[in-house]
């Protein structure tokens, strides 16, 4: 897969949901939207940066900065889902 080192401009607004979605959830980690959409975490942060509101953005940033569940590798062996239950949602 390619990883992206810009923020890319050919993703739905369908997919750029769905990004942001898996960045919020604190059990999704970053390798995970690397694996799905070859987005980086500089490249999800100035994702995140330019789709939602500055406050957003920083609130996002400060949580998961207190998350180490979001790296793979700083994950408790306890975790043993990658994905919140509701993640993977049937489009109707």
């Amino acid at each position: 897969f390619l990883v992206m080192s810009e923020a890319p401009s050919n993703f739905t607004e369908e997919d750029i949901s769905r990004i942001i979605e898996m960045a919020w959830e604190d059990r999704t980690p970053f390798e995970a939207i690397l694996h799905s959409y070859g987005l980086n975490e500089p490249t999800l942060m100035r994702l995140m940066q330019s789709n939602l509101k500055k406050s957003s953005y920083k609130l996002w940033r400060k949580r998961v900065k207190e998350k180490s569940i979001k790296h793979l590798k700083l994950r408790s062996k306890e975790v043993t889902r990658a994905y919140c239950p509701t993640q993977y949602k049937i489009s109707r």
